[in-house]
């Protein structure tokens, strides 16, 4: 689901010289219109759906497409900051709503750790995970 800026929400960062999706966006693609002083994403069509800009966005400006192969059907799919995390609201389309609520990290720039800073589970580093066992000639009940 691409993202997308609400112009009437977006302040362009109050014109510094670069916003703040600008500056996150690995891509590249979240641009500051000179004229009206907003931003906008200039390739929809290109976004990697990372949603950095959906987290970083101090208005909450920035929203993101719902699919069309489902929004038609009625559901929608709808992100929400808050200070110390994101929460996606789900519509589903018998009418279910569903909120899932993500922590954003506050690690310093620099200072993120590989694994995320969680254990992580022995299988998750083996070969099973890549192929199916029988292609690499081991079995999967045994190490």
């Amino acid at each position: 689901m691409p993202s997308f800026v609400n112009v009437e929400k977006c302040d362009g960062c109050k014109a510094l010289d670069k916003t703040a999706c600008q500056y996150i966006c690995p891509n590249d693609l979240m641009v500051l219109d000179k004229e009206s002083m907003k931003a906008y994403n200039c390739e929809p069509e290109m976004c990697w759906e990372c949603y950095n800009c959906v987290k970083i966005c101090p208005t909450q400006a920035v929203d993101v497409r719902g699919y069309a192969d489902f929004v038609p059907m009625g559901a929608s799919v709808v992100p929400l900051r808050s200070t110390d995390s994101i929460m996606w609201t789900v519509k589903f389309r018998n009418g279910m709503v569903k909120r899932f609520k993500f922590p954003i990290r506050t690690t310093a720039e620099g200072q993120a750790e590989p694994t995320g800073g969680f254990n992580t589970d022995p299988d998750l580093e083996g070969p099973v995970l890549f192929t199916e066992p029988d292609s690499l000639g081991c079995d999967v009940w045994t190490k």
